[in-house]
């Protein structure tokens, strides 16, 4: 052996540069009076969770707190995981301009600009993982990134970026006068059409940092096409949609509020539906039969007809919303209550970010357990969005996402929109007080 004292050398600096990292590693016990054990749907009392850095460790009603760990006191509170959403716009928000101006005046540097914080107030809400479906080019992307560094806090951002759409569609600009031009570049719009372009578009999302697809597969409402619900794809476009993404591992989701196009997404494969308004008994049996998630934002429709009119919305889309609104939480009920898999997703951004939670009492309103609509956000946002190993309950080896309020959701569910306490991966950003951390 060549120079073993030097070899020995190497090894001890290895050891306590190890030995110095787990020191820094922080401690942290919570002590939880109440629960919501997501993945049984089971109460549990008087549990202790330990966190090592960003993971739980060990949780239980006989763990010892190990030496040095810093004690949060929850044990007059509720504790649950952190909360999840399916559908955010994390980057913008209806309201911030009036509605011509937002279209003809502001830029994709106006949404960089005001991202955080809609993340911060997404994240104090006790939303600790949202997915992104459609941002300005590459925002929700930077976004992401940026929480990821550190530079601000945020959720865990599952981005889309651009919303893939055919020409005149939901996803383009319609209502004007042709003579005004487009002279954004293509590939700085989610714009496709034919087989051949909407592959195309999917590998360009991909290769730029798209986590999940998402694509127009009917007409919609907040938009100046004349449809509410027409399909705006064909069913070979749609195919390949998601075969493309598919096949890089990366899942996909469809805008569809019209019946024939909701069917038409279920068949090519898609993961979830967002709206899902006209979903009829022929949806319903696919979304049975092939696991599709329903993700429809039922809180939206009360948002929109009270306020949209303030910010000089036409006329027209909000006569589309009246079309809409009731239909769609009936249709919600029916899926309910043949139990299509629910996914919590709210369209956040259409309505003011930080105000996530109030679909859960829309939810409960509409046909599901209280405990049903905590576990749609919780443990069947996580399988929908292939992190079930990460989030979705409190459980040793997950992210520390936990949150806690006070009084009992299962009693009232509404409790959830008063967030009181915050922690994502291990780090506290609502104090149980209510304050933010920083």
């Amino acid at each position: 052996m060549k120079n073993p004292s030097k070899i020995l050398s190497i090894v001890a600096i290895c050891v306590f540069a190890s030995l110095q990292l787990f020191a820094q590693t922080k401690v942290t016990a919570i002590k939880a009076g109440r629960l919501i054990d997501t993945a049984t749907g089971r109460v549990l009392e008087n549990q202790t969770i330990v966190i090592e850095g960003e993971t739980i460790k060990a949780v239980g009603t006989n763990i010892t707190v190990p030496a040095g760990a810093e004690v949060i006191d929850l044990s007059r509170m509720t504790v649950m995981p952190g909360f999840t959403d399916s559908h955010v716009h994390i980057t913008g928000q209806s309201g911030t301009a009036e509605y011509y101006e937002g279209i003809f005046r502001r830029t994709v540097m106006d949404e960089a600009v005001s991202a955080h914080i809609y993340a911060k107030r997404t994240l104090d809400a006790g939303f600790t993982t949202v997915r992104s479906l459609g941002s300005g080019p590459f925002v929700d992307i930077a976004l992401r990134n940026a929480i990821n560094r550190g530079d601000f806090p945020g959720p865990r951002i599952i981005a889309a970026n651009m919303y893939i759409g055919s020409t005149g569609s939901h996803g383009d600009l319609n209502g004007f006068s042709p003579w005004l031009g487009d002279r954004t570049p293509p590939e700085m719009t989610g714009l496709a059409d034919g087989v051949d372009e909407v592959r195309k578009k999917v590998r360009y999302l991909i290769k730029y940092g798209a986590d999940v697809i998402k694509f127009g597969a009917t007409a919609g409402v907040l938009s100046e096409e004349a449809s509410v619900g027409a399909p705006q794809y064909s069913q070979e476009e749609m195919n390949a949609i998601v075969a493309e993404a598919h096949l890089h591992g990366i899942k996909v989701t469809a805008h569809a509020h019209g019946a024939e196009g909701i069917k038409m997404a279920i068949k090519a494969g898609v993961d979830s539906v967002e709206h899902g308004s006209f979903l009829d008994d022929e949806g319903i049996r696919l979304m049975k039969e092939r696991g599709t998630y329903l993700s429809a934002d039922i809180y939206n429709d009360d948002y929109i007809l009270a306020e949209f009119a303030k910010f000089g919305t036409p006329q027209k889309i909000i006569d589309k919303e009246k079309l809409v609104g009731r239909t769609q939480r009936e249709n919600f009920q029916k899926a309910v209550k043949a139990g299509v898999k629910i996914a919590y997703g709210t369209d956040a951004g259409v309505y003011p970010h930080g105000w996530n939670a109030k679909q859960f009492a829309k939810m409960v309103e509409w046909g599901m357990t209280q405990m049903a609509a905590i576990q749609a956000s919780t443990r069947n946002n996580a399988d929908l969005f292939g992190m079930s190993d990460k989030i979705g309950s409190i459980t040793a080896g997950k992210y520390a996402d936990i949150v806690a309020v006070e009084g009992d959701p299962l009693k009232d569910i509404s409790i959830l929109e008063k967030v009181s306490f915050v922690m994502k991966g291990g780090v506290v950003h609502k104090t149980a007080s209510g304050k933010a951390a920083r």
